[in-house]
């Protein structure tokens, strides 16, 4: 049964060990000639009639990779969409780095921005007075974030003016008492352009009639809407003069705002700024307002990575089976090109490559068909959306209704790497346990 393989397994090893070593032959046919162990691995990914199991479980194993890479890229383009919308939607409302007084003032901030704008990494400053109040209208009473902002200042630090819903940035001037609100805390108050919100500031004044509360009255000029909550249902922006006569800070302000090049720049321009402007100014920046929310990023992203990557071993452990199986088959063959002088690293290799094939073509596979869903998961996501008539984030629940994606090839190229390493280290075993086949127990009795 095993002439034909035996004769010609024996010509082509005999013929490889005849070529001089360094000899033209050599030089010209060497491709040709030396991956006797390739061309063996890949004859024996073909299915034969005997053999259609296996090559089922191979077929099955090519496919978890496929999925489990396809899933791993998707779902980690995904968080990273997910991650940049946030960050940019955190960002239009804080600063790149903050400058603040140890007491929550300042009191000299036309000198101090003279320093600031004087660093080489500071791009514009804007400053800003914060406090809290209540925003009435008519029964309605919601607490908010009262900021006073310089408008045409605020553009250049800040991309909340990009995010208007109603009514115009420019609208807010000084000594027209105008606010903007978020989309929510107006929906809450009713409130809408034109309408009129009274402002309690949260200390009160000393009458003869006794303590009474500080209150104005604005005119609702704008409203905005940047998607979180946070920001939409409790922050109200007045002029910084305006803002000044509320709160009774007249000639200060709470801090100044920066904008700097590059955001992930922002640790080292606050510690060149903490140096030069000393211990009277606490200098603060977005990393550190917000390292706990994106430190849980991370962690999710991380995990996500691990059990996702799962899949891929479960798809790898299936390799083990397959080549477990492969071995079992082939053990006569095996044993004849051991007798022929076929060394047992050799016989590994063929078992390697076969194994390593599968999970090469998996990984491949699954790479281009992420790849391909990542760049085109904002436009699929809605296209199913209207295919089965749901909405897979409703705007009502999550912060952010859409899909947005983000392919970081560093990522695509990690996936894949420890996809296909996982695969090749599948095959050691079943490989190692071929090599160490004993040509005369299995011949015996053929």
């Amino acid at each position: 049964m095993y002439c034909c393989f035996h004769t010609c397994a024996r010509n082509a090893i005999a013929d490889f060990d005849q070529v001089p070593k360094g000899s033209r032959l050599e030089r010209r046919y060497g491709l040709m000639i030396q991956p006797l162990e390739l061309l063996i691995g890949l004859r024996y990914t073909r299915a034969k009639r005997r053999t259609h199991f296996i090559s089922f479980i191979s077929l099955t194993s090519m496919f978890g990779i496929t999925v489990g890479v396809w899933a791993l890229i998707t779902v980690l383009s995904v968080m990273n969409g997910f991650e940049r919308e946030l960050k940019e939607r955190i960002l239009a409302v804080a600063s790149h780095v903050t400058v603040t007084g140890q007491d929550g003032w300042l009191s000299n901030w036309e000198e101090v921005n003279k320093t600031i704008i004087a660093h080489p990494g500071v791009l514009s400053t804007a400053p800003f007075a914060l406090g809290q109040g209540l925003v009435l209208k008519s029964n309605e009473v919601k607490g908010a974030l009262i900021r006073g902002v310089n408008p045409e200042l605020e553009t250049q630090v800040s991309s909340l003016p990009g995010h208007m819903y109603r009514g115009s940035w420019s609208s807010l001037t000084a000594g027209s008492w105008g606010i903007i609100l978020g989309s929510t805390l107006s929906w809450q108050l009713g409130a809408s352009i034109g309408d009129k919100v009274t402002v309690v500031a949260p200390k009160g004044q000393i009458t003869p009639a006794g303590l009474l509360p500080r209150l104005k009255r604005f005119t609702v000029v704008g409203i905005f809407e940047l998607g979180m909550h946070e920001y939409d249902s409790g922050l109200a922006l007045l002029h910084i003069e305006d803002a000044a006569k509320l709160l009774k800070t007249t000639g200060k302000v709470t801090g100044i705002r920066l904008k700097i090049g590059d955001l992930y720049d922002a640790p080292a321009t606050r510690n060149s700024l903490a140096e030069i402007l000393g211990n009277r100014y606490r200098v603060s920046d977005w990393t550190l307002e917000h390292v706990n929310f994106f430190r849980a990023l991370k962690i999710e992203r991380r995990v996500m990575f691990i059990i996702l990557l799962l899949i891929v071993a479960v798809a790898a452990f299936n390799i083990v089976s397959t080549l477990i199986m492969v071995v079992t088959d082939k053990r006569p063959d095996v044993a004849i090109l051991r007798t022929l002088g076929m060394g047992p690293f050799r016989v590994m290799m063929i078992f390697i490559i076969q194994g390593s094939l599968i999970g090469l073509v998996g990984t491949l596979a699954g790479g281009a068909i992420g790849i391909l869903t990542a760049v085109n998961v904002e436009t699929l996501v809605p296209w199913l959306e209207n295919l089965f008539e749901i909405e897979f984030f409703p705007a009502s629940v999550y912060v952010i209704s859409d899909f947005p994606a983000e392919l970081r090839w560093p990522d695509v190229y990690q996936i894949t790497s420890v996809s296909f390493l996982l695969s090749v280290l599948a095959t050691l075993y079943p490989a190692w346990r071929a090599s160490r086949t004993d040509p005369a127990e299995v011949l015996r009795f053929e």
